[in-house]
């Protein structure tokens, strides 16, 4: 995958989740500044629990700060039916590929698993991310009001073989 560095230089590892991370998981998802405004409504409550990170195949990127260990971003690979359900970036994290080796780690998952495809139904702000990342439009999933009151873009990571 490439050596990648966190915010503060060092090395990011990309490990299995835990259910002690459930914590600061729900908290990378409820503080996100991408859900700020309108659309904090979605992750308002929002929780990643012990029991979601054994149920699916949940990962997180790891950097080593001055402070210990820090999760930078995390995402979850819900086998059947095949969909990224969750990928987040700590905001101070963004713009430093962390997403790009996360997604490129999910794909690797994915194959392993013997997927072909893997369905991502995005948030519209990070609709241009999954673009850069390879992911093709496919469609838009309809509002689902009180939680998510606005459409948003569908895409699908084609998963090829080794």
């Amino acid at each position: 995958m490439g050596s990648r560095t966190s915010p503060g230089g060092r090395p990011i590892t990309i490990r299995r989740a835990v259910a002690r991370d459930a914590k600061r998981l729900t908290r990378l998802v409820r503080g996100s500044g991408a859900y700020a405004g309108k659309y904090a409504a979605a992750v308002e409550g929002y929780r990643v629990g012990p029991d979601y990170i054994e149920a699916h195949r949940t990962f997180v990127a790891v950097g080593a700060d001055e402070h210990g260990s820090r999760v930078l971003g995390f995402y979850s690979l819900v086998l059947a039916p095949p969909e990224l359900d969750l990928l987040f970036v700590a905001d101070e994290a963004q713009g430093r590929g962390i997403g790009r080796q996360l997604v490129a780690h999910m794909r690797s998952e994915a194959r392993a698993a013997g997927l072909d495809r893997v369905r991502v139904v995005s948030h519209a702000p990070a609709e241009d991310f999954y673009h850069r990342v390879g992911a093709v439009r496919t469609g838009t999933a309809r509002a689902d009001p009180p939680a998510v009151a606005w459409d948003r873009p569908e895409f699908e990571f084609r998963i090829l073989p080794d």
